[in-house]
Formats: C-alpha cells, sequence, structure tokens
C-alpha cells in the first residue's frame, strides 16, 4: 500500500487542486461509488442513468475482494460546472488476471435541482 500513496502523491504533484474541498469530497464519494459499481456490479441501481441494465443480473467482472482504489483525485473539466474523478485501481479479473495501475475517469456536470441546491451528476457511459 505504500506504492499506493506514492501514486496519489504524484497524482496532486500533477495535477493541482482547483475545486472547493466540499466539491472534492463529494466528487471522490461518487466517484469511488461508480467505479465499484462498474468493476463489480454492486451499486449499480443507485446510477440507473450511468447503468440502465441495473435491473438485470450482472457478471461482474472484478470479484469486490480482489479490487482496490488505489488512488483518486477530482478535478475541473472544461469550464466551472465540468469535473473529471481520476482514479487508479488494481483488481483481479474473472480469468484470474491481477493488473494495477489501471485507470478509469468519471465525468460530472454540475446541475440545480428544483429546490435550488447544487448537485454533481455523472454522465452515462458511452
Amino acid at each position: 500500500m505504500a506504492g499506493d500513496r506514492a501514486i496519489q502523491q504524484s497524482l496532486q504533484a500533477a495535477w493541482p487542486a482547483d475545486l472547493s474541498s466540499a466539491d472534492q469530497r463529494t466528487l471522490l464519494t461518487a466517484g469511488r461509488a461508480l467505479l465499484r459499481a462498474d468493476a463489480t456490479g454492486i451499486g449499480r441501481e443507485k446510477w440507473p442513468a450511468v447503468f440502465p441494465d441495473s435491473g438485470q443480473a450482472v457478471a461482474p467482472a472484478f470479484a469486490t475482494a480482489r479490487f482496490r482504489i488505489q488512488a483518486a483525485i477530482a478535478r475541473r473539466s472544461s469550464g466551472p460546472t465540468k469535473a473529471v474523478v481520476h482514479l487508479v485501481w488494481a483488481g483481479t479479473d474473472r480469468g484470474g488476471t491481477f493488473t494495477d495501475n489501471r485507470i478509469t475517469d468519471w465525468h460530472f456536470t454540475r446541475t440545480v435541482t428544483k429546490k435550488g441546491a447544487f448537485i454533481w451528476t455523472p454522465y452515462p457511459r458511452s
């Protein structure tokens, strides 16, 4: 896990923070949950716009026990209402192959709810 700390520090040094700490926390929590749902199949029902097939049984590509996020950052992406969560992760796939330093980006847009609150909404996967 010492390598994970080095990856995190490298990401932070290469891509300086440009969001409020509250926005970063919100985006990192959502980005981690989305990656976990995507890789393991667990929690997809929380993101119906991203995973429209979440009502169907999905064989997970990665076992939960063999999946970990090594590092993550949230940064602006082309303007104040767009952001990206950049994640570096490791996992063992169904075939038993372990790979670390996998990279996944989740893109978000900042929208206003009917009550006037701002929320970060993930873009569906294309």
